[in-house]
């Protein structure tokens, strides 16, 4: 019964140290990948600043580096707590090692004072020969080897206590070490929050000193956005009227086809039942999108991969969220994410699907796939690589992000449409 609880208490612990390894090392490699994008973030901030007017780029940037920080502090705070949940496991282990460790000690103790008393061959000799037959002689010669056999694992064992005592303690010293490493940079982390928040207020109040020209770059970007919505909505548009006049003519042919029949019965005398009027097309635009089993299956996949959809470029990093925002008053409603990412990166699809239409908006490219009754849209591209009607597969090249002349920002604006309804892109799109 103590072996089995024994080997259930070493599995259990066993599952514990391996679920925590894995854990910590995802959460390191989150950390890793934030201070990268942190990094480069500062690097594009500081070519910023030889700017003497304070520009939306500036603001942008800091309010991707202020996500970013925050988002950091978090990973450091579940680090920091994974390892105080370790630090207590350890701690808990040793106190039960160190109390085995007393245990064994004191009933080697007793054997060896036990020992002491009857060291001599002679009197283990007389304690054989004093036995009352052979039987008994066999079981005390017997008791006396298993006594020493005793003797010698119960030393092994108190060695292998010690030595497992003493590494749990080197773990234990290292792991205290390691968050207290991180409550330093989560520390330092706070620091550099506070101080980006105050540069973003210094932005701010830079910015409302060229109310003029922000207005002008914003009305800018909020033409843009109208101009890429109308094209969106125009290719959606169109793949739901095609599918409309197809489910129609089907219908059409389908009562045609009842018709011819019932006309050659009644020539051949045979009774036949009546004509049924054609069916009414699908009522909605999901029925629609989805009336053929291609894009039914298309779409649950689609819906099946949410939260898991790569990102439209390998590295970037969230300068405008989904959603209406606010600048010094001016409103933007923006109906998917911005991405900042490096010059020239590539722009590549998120899912499998059919290119539905390619345009040029002002000079850049907007490209949209459609996914069954999902949609997806990437502008703001340099160049493209695909065309309509093309077939694309997962990550499939679209083209290269374009970068803004006047402010030096590289960014892909990505969005999402169920239908004729944008929907947040964030939660669809794997964690990064």
């Amino acid at each position: 019964m103590k072996f089995l609880r024994s080997v259930f208490f070493f599995l259990l612990a066993l599952c514990s140290v391996s679920a925590f390894a894995q854990s910590s090392s995802e959460l390191k490699k989150r950390r890793d990948k934030l201070n990268e994008e942190l990094e480069q973030l500062n690097n594009e901030y500081q070519e910023t600043l030889s700017n003497k007017k304070s520009t939306l780029k500036q603001l942008n940037i800091l309010k991707a580096k202020i996500s970013l920080r925050e988002e950091k502090i978090k990973t450091l705070n579940s680090e920091v707590r994974l390892l105080g949940n370790q630090i207590n496991e350890n701690t808990n282990t040793v106190h039960t090692l160190q109390g085995q460790l007393d245990q064994l000690k004191k009933e080697y103790a007793a054997m060896i004072v036990f020992a002491y008393h009857n060291q001599s061959a002679y009197n283990k000799l007389m304690f054989i020969f004093a036995s009352q037959d052979f039987n008994q002689a066999y079981k005390r010669l017997t008791y006396l080897q298993q006594f020493a056999n005793y003797r010698q694992r119960q030393a092994e064992s108190i060695q292998g206590t010690q030595h497992e005592l003493n590494t749990k303690i080197t773990q234990l010293d290292k792991t205290k070490t390691q968050q207290s490493n991180l409550l330093k940079d989560q520390e330092k982390e706070k620091q550099n929050l506070g101080k980006e928040r105050t540069s973003q207020q210094e932005v701010m109040n830079g910015l409302s000193k060229h109310q003029g020209e922000l207005k002008q770059q914003q009305k800018r970007i909020n033409q843009q956005i109208a101009d890429n919505n109308r094209q969106i909505r125009r290719a959606i548009a169109r793949e739901i009227e095609e599918a409309r006049r197809k489910a129609e003519a089907e219908a059409r042919a389908e009562a045609a086809r009842a018709a011819a029949a019932a006309r050659a019965n009644a020539v051949a005398g045979k009774e036949t039942a009546p004509v049924k009027a054609a069916p009414k097309a699908a009522a909605t635009n999901s029925q629609l999108l989805n009336a053929t089993p291609e894009f039914a299956k298309l779409s649950n996949d689609f819906m099946g991969n949410r939260g898991r959809l790569p990102w439209p470029v390998a590295n970037g990093v969230v300068t405008q969220d989904f959603g209406i925002t606010y600048i010094e008053g001016i409103k933007t409603d923006n109906p998917g994410i911005d991405i900042r990412t490096g010059q020239g990166a590539t722009v590549r699809s998120v899912f499998g699907g059919e290119v539905t239409s390619v345009n040029n908006i002002s000079g850049t490219y907007l490209v949209v796939i459609r996914h069954g009754e999902y949609f997806t849209a990437y502008a703001n591209l340099r160049s493209v690589s695909v065309s309509k009607g093309q077939k694309v597969e997962v990550k499939t090249t679209l083209g290269t992000v374009a970068t803004d002349g006047s402010t030096g920002e590289t960014q892909v604006h990505f969005e999402l449409y169920k239908g004729q309804t944008p929907v947040n892109p964030r939660s669809w799109l794997a964690s990064q």
